[in-house]
């Protein structure tokens, strides 16, 4: 009987010494399996970015050759305008810029596809478009817009010399919004009391969670109605007498490409490469938007979830995990 415990006891630890050798065993697997995927992943993200350089070096190498000869030199603007958008300010202005010092331009094309934006942003680039066509008289800035060109978008093609519209094309928009929600009446139902502290009497200003006040109403309309009048100032110094008194020109309407045109908003239907051919009279087109370089494009492309699948690998996060 005491030899059979004795047995029974050392076969309990020789049992767990192997059990904890085949888990260790297994963990190690694990690991080296993780690093195999990882390094294959490394693997795969370099020969992606040398095939991106590479195609993006062969096109700029394009590019650069048809650069030296005359051209028509293309910005684009296809986004919302906003300082974290593509379509800033910054990269708009430093794109026009480029457009216009070049010596080979024969004229520039701001090629348009957006619903507007900041009305600081399109000032911005409004301003220096007419700061470029003074100091390049010689070189001819034309507006294209395909789908939508409205709003802080029309804003900046108002500083064109001319502007080319699709028939179908959304165009206006001539106006100022400022949105918002009103909760105190959910509030009340819900038996929730707001609790505000201000020092300033209007520091509270259109606070979504009391009750409107008649004079931050008024004074918010006077404000829009400021940012309007510059709307409709710089559109009038652009167009200049193109434009035809209809009373709904400046009311925030939106109108078709064809409509634009009779209404003086637009010179006429055609596109980027139309303005191109009959006007400019050359079919050779560069871009100088500002744009991603390739890899940083890769990685924008690739985005978190590849940062969560890194993690995983590399065993520094759970997976599956809620977050």
């Amino acid at each position: 009987m005491n030899d059979g415990a004795q047995n029974l006891n050392e076969k309990i630890p020789a049992e767990k010494a192997l059990k904890e050798l085949l888990l260790a065993s297994i963990k190690e697997q694990r690991s080296q399996r993780r690093w195999k995927i990882f390094f294959r992943l490394c693997y795969l993200l370099v020969i992606i970015a040398v095939f991106f350089g590479i195609r993006s070096g062969l096109s700029h190498a394009s590019d650069s050759y048809d650069k030296l000869k005359p051209h028509a030199a293309l910005v684009t603007i296809d986004d919302e305008i906003s300082a974290k958008s593509d379509a800033n300010a910054d990269d708009l202005i430093e794109s026009l810029d480029a457009a216009f010092s070049d010596s080979n331009t024969m004229a520039v094309i701001l090629s348009i596809n957006s619903p507007g934006g900041s009305p600081v942003q399109a000032n911005e680039v409004y301003n220096e478009m007419k700061r470029l066509r003074q100091a390049y008289p010689k070189i001819k800035l034309y507006a294209v817009c395909s789908d939508v060109c409205a709003s802080g978008a029309y804003y900046i093609a108002a500083g064109a010399d001319e502007i080319y519209v699709n028939s179908s094309s959304l165009v206006g928009s001539i106006g100022v919004l400022m949105d918002g929600f009103g909760f105190v009446g959910t509030m009340d139902k819900l038996g929730i009391q707001r609790r505000l502290a201000t020092a300033g009497d209007h520091k509270g200003f259109m606070d979504p969670f009391s009750p409107e006040n008649e004079s931050d109403k008024l004074y918010l309309q006077s404000m829009l109605d400021d940012l309007h009048n510059q709307f409709i100032n710089s559109v009038k110094a652009g167009r200049g007498k193109r434009l035809k008194d209809d009373p709904d020109l400046f009311s925030g309407l939106v109108w078709t490409g064809d409509r634009a045109v009779q209404l003086g908003l637009a010179d006429g239907i055609g596109s980027v490469r139309d303005v191109a051919r009959n006007f400019i009279k050359t079919d050779n087109i560069i871009d100088y938007t500002q744009k991603q370089g390739p890899l940083e494009g890769l990685m924008t492309a690739l985005g978190s979830s590849s940062a969560k699948t890194f993690a995983r690998v590399v065993g520094l996060s759970p997976a599956p995990h809620w977050q």
